[in-house]
């Protein structure tokens, strides 16, 4: 597992979390060994002691310690589900969402660290396929299934997640044909602030990216600059460090398929984007702020970590190691997941 993982450390100063004091140290992600070949791509980064992980066969972990031990908190019965979403609320609260076509999607809820769990709710809709959560705070959220009828469908909670109401599709621009969600990193639905959510899609002639300004009632949605055409091509994640400036990231998941203007950004809240004047060499699944930098921010994929110091104009190979999925907490504290139980944090 540790192929890779120092390979490409570079000094990239204060643009990654570090103690106080210290401007300059040679940072890396440092494994964490979780015990399973779980495959996580929902990942919640608390703060640099807990973390939660959501992935294959019905997984779900728990670290409270930094990543020296993990939990093993995941629902009774549920290893048929594939979680690929989990936003977390402190040591003791979590939401996760289990994808798929009809019943396989499914939200459920823990308030004890993941000792008990409650399913909120699962889909009866054979059309719907859910891919991504996001939270605007500890009440109110959003969830995001592939069109039905034409049109992305929203789930609505504001309760904690407790209960769940699909939105009324009205203020729904229409789906392209072929188009749909990326359920890869937990980061296709994502919010800033306390009403601002935007999802990414790929699959059509191009991928694009839709937002609302009042928690997903209404929608206006933009083409990006990353290529789709292709049901494996497009956005795959998006992240926003508020409600005007974010990164996408996407391309091609297919191996043997290169990935041209994998990144983009924004400045005016997903109106327009600007492609990356050098892009991540490769697919990217999942994109995260590092807090402590207002510019700076991590890329991750199966090829490898990329760091842009300048909101998303360039990007610089960090790592090698493969990962699915990133999250950085308000701390500072940066968190990666992946395949075959891989899972980080930056030190």
């Amino acid at each position: 597992m540790a192929i890779g993982m120092c390979a490409a450390v570079l000094w990239v100063g204060a643009a990654v979390p570090a103690e106080a004091g210290a401007q300059h140290r040679r940072a890396h992600w440092a494994l964490k060994d979780t015990g399973t070949n779980a495959r996580f791509r929902g990942l919640a980064a608390v703060d640099r002691s807990t973390a939660w992980l959501a992935g294959s066969q019905g997984t779900v972990l728990r670290t409270s310690n930094g990543g020296r031990s993990w939990h093993d908190v995941s629902p009774p019965d549920a290893s048929d589900l594939e979680f690929r979403d989990v936003e977390a609320f402190g040591p003791q609260r979590a939401v996760v969402l289990a994808i798929g076509e009809g019943e396989s999607s499914r939200v459920l809820r823990t308030e004890d660290g993941g000792a008990t769990w409650s399913e909120t709710f699962r889909n009866t809709d054979p059309r719907a396929f859910y891919d991504c959560l996001t939270f605007f705070d500890h009440r109110h959220g959003l969830a995001m299934s592939d069109p039905v009828d034409g049109k992305f469908r929203i789930l609505s909670t504001s309760d904690a997640g407790r209960s769940w109401r699909v939105l009324p599709s009205t203020g729904m621009p229409a789906a392209e044909p072929g188009e749909a969600g990326f359920a890869a990193s937990g980061q296709c639905l994502v919010s800033a602030g306390p009403r601002d959510a935007w999802f990414a899609t790929g699959g059509a002639r191009v991928g694009r990216v839709f937002h609302s300004p009042d928690r997903g009632l209404t929608w206006r949605v933009a083409d990006t600059t990353i290529p789709a055409g292709e049901g494996a091509r497009g956005v795959f994640a998006l992240a926003f460090r508020d409600r005007r400036h974010g990164l996408a990231v996407g391309g091609d998941y297919r191996a043997d398929q290169s990935s041209a203007q994998a990144a983009a950004a924004t400045g005016d809240a997903g109106r327009t984007w600007r492609a990356a004047g050098a892009p991540p060499p490769a697919y990217r699944s999942g994109v995260a702020w590092l807090p402590r930098g207002r510019a700076s921010a991590l890329a991750v994929g199966p090829t490898g970590t990329d760091l842009t110091r300048d909101g998303g104009r360039s990007w610089r190979p960090f790592d090698t190691g493969s990962f699915d999925t990133v999250d950085c907490a308000r701390d500072g504290s940066c968190w990666a997941a992946g395949e075959k139980g891989r899972a980080a944090r930056i030190e």
